[in-house]
């Protein structure tokens, strides 16, 4: 293994990491059978350590600890749970480096990216716990005779199914509004980077949160994650991750009629017209599909290019492609690091032989010869790509571009709809009609124009089509994680009918 270039002072080094154990009622276990599974770093391919496998009978454990704590954090003051909130947040800022370290060794992230998404966590503790200290019902008054009035009420247990891209973001921003609204939480963590969820694990701990308020149970989808999903004392699911993985969880949560959130995946189209400040569309184009490695859902895997600017765009393209730095993710420098495990890069790299044998023409960086050990997949253009292709019509989720001619607003607008697909969209153009008249046409729950994908809290994240249903972010998170319950007050003597009498 090649000696990590970050500052790691003060941090356990790769084989220094201990083994990783669940963490149910405030307490962290072997799992009951004793099994363990191996945890790979992508950069390597070496293992890192060893991780408890969570079945069945530990996810039944899980949800009683969670089950038997929920009425006594609901009722909590609310100032009391904020207080563990922004206790958590401010956990998070001080384990900063350690955070990015976990996740760039676990993912491949670079960790350049990676102490972004730490900070981003801890401020999605600090923006739920601001919401819930400001969130309130609404009052509907009946003349002087009644007073109707709401209020929101936790679900219960939930259970939280989180992915291997950027995992600690991701989690947090599910067990943040979760946890604020008054839930008790049941985690199920991606198996192939499971380091920062522990982190979080002893991170809530150390805050001091009651036992069984937040739980987490290692494993497998097949295993750990179906027996989550049919537990009946289990009240939602919120699961991000791929499309076919999430009808199944919503055909197995359907017997228990469970409250669910989907955010699947995407081939979200970035569309480039000829009066676009393209300079900047360039820069977009390239951070979109390459940053995180290409394994983001809302990457723009489709480049819709207008046919009078094509050639200049992708000439473009390929000298970005050219220079991109490929390498070890502890290397602040490194901007594209190795894919999570071996398995998806070999289903990436089947996709690049496929666009091949569609008649495409593969443009690539190259992987330096000192790090081909890792799971490299260099950054790819598609060029003389079409829509049709299976490269353009199926979610890669890698470094991989597709670039698509267009001529004019109707035929881009038809081809970016005519997909599966519909998490997100890219508009460049600098006319303001046409760009909001094309962004209301794409089919997708997101839609940005001229700007990278920017994230506000505030706003609804979510799909359509194949790419989920329901929506996380904002206020939105609390209507999933709470059910409003209506209160009818009688203020006047209004008229009862008398049967009977």
């Amino acid at each position: 293994m090649q000696s990590q270039t970050v500052e790691t002072n003060n941090l356990k080094t790769h084989k220094e990491l201990e083994d990783i154990k669940l963490y149910i009622n405030g307490e962290f276990v072997d799992a009951e059978a004793g099994s363990t599974f191996a945890n790979h770093n992508p950069f390597t391919n070496t293992v890192i350590n060893n991780i408890a496998e969570g079945r069945k009978e530990d996810m039944e454990k899980a949800v009683a600890a969670a089950n038997a704590a929920f009425e006594n954090w609901a009722n909590l003051k609310l100032k009391e749970r904020v207080k563990y909130i922004y206790r958590i947040a401010d956990l998070i800022d001080e384990a900063n480096d350690e955070i990015a370290y976990l996740e760039s060794l676990d993912t491949g992230l670079p960790i350049s990216q990676t102490r972004n998404q730490a900070a981003r966590a801890a401020e999605n503790f600090r923006f739920y716990a601001r919401m819930v200290e400001t969130k309130h019902g609404e009052s509907f008054p009946v003349d002087d005779e009644f007073i109707n009035y709401t209020v929101y009420k936790p679900l219960g247990v939930v259970g939280l199914i989180t992915p291997w891209n950027a995992p600690f973001m991701l989690e947090t921003w599910k067990v943040a509004p979760a946890l604020s609204t008054g839930n008790t939480v049941v985690l199920k963590p991606a198996e192939l980077s499971p380091l920062t969820a522990n982190k979080l694990a002893e991170i809530i701990d150390k805050a001091g949160l009651p036992k069984g308020v937040f739980n987490i149970v290692h494993g497998f989808g097949e295993t750990a994650g179906d027996a989550l999903v049919k537990h009946p004392d289990v009240k939602a699911i919120s699961f991000t991750g791929e499309t076919t993985t999430g009808s199944t969880i919503i055909r197995n949560s359907a017997d228990t009629l469970k409250k669910t959130s989907m955010e699947l995946g995407g081939k979200s189209p970035l569309i480039v017209f000829e009066d676009a400040d393209l300079d900047r569309a360039l820069d977009a184009a390239v951070w979109g599909i390459f940053s995180f490695n290409g394994e983001r859902c809302t990457s723009n895997s489709r480049v819709f290019l207008h046919k009078n600017i094509k050639d200049q765009f992708v000439a473009a393209l390929k000298e970005r492609v050219r220079n991109i730095k490929i390498g070890d993710p502890m290397d602040p420098s490194t901007q594209l690091g190795p894919l999570i495990e071996k398995g998806h890069y070999n289903k990436v790299k089947s996709y690049i032989e496929i666009a091949k044998e569609e008649g495409c023409d593969v443009v690539q960086g190259t992987v330096p010869e000192e790090v081909k050990a890792g799971n490299f997949v260099p950054p790819t253009i598609l060029l003389n790509a079409t829509n049709d292709m299976r490269v353009a019509q199926e979610e890669i989720f890698g470094p991989v571009m597709a670039v698509i001619e267009f001529e004019d607003d109707e035929e881009v607008i038809k081809a970016a709809n005519d997909v599966k697909y519909g998490l997100a969209g890219f508009v460049w153009t600098n006319n303001l009609k046409r760009a909001h008249r094309v962004a209301n046409a794409v089919e997708a729950g997101m839609v940005w124009i001229n700007a990278q994908n920017v994230r506000d809290l505030r706003i609804p994240f979510g799909g359509v089509k194949d790419s989920g249903i329901g929506r996380e972010g904002g206020h939105y998170a609390f209507e999933f994680y709470t059910e409003p319950k209506v209160i009818h007050v009688a203020i006047g003597d209004h008229h009862i009918p008398q049967f009977g009498k």
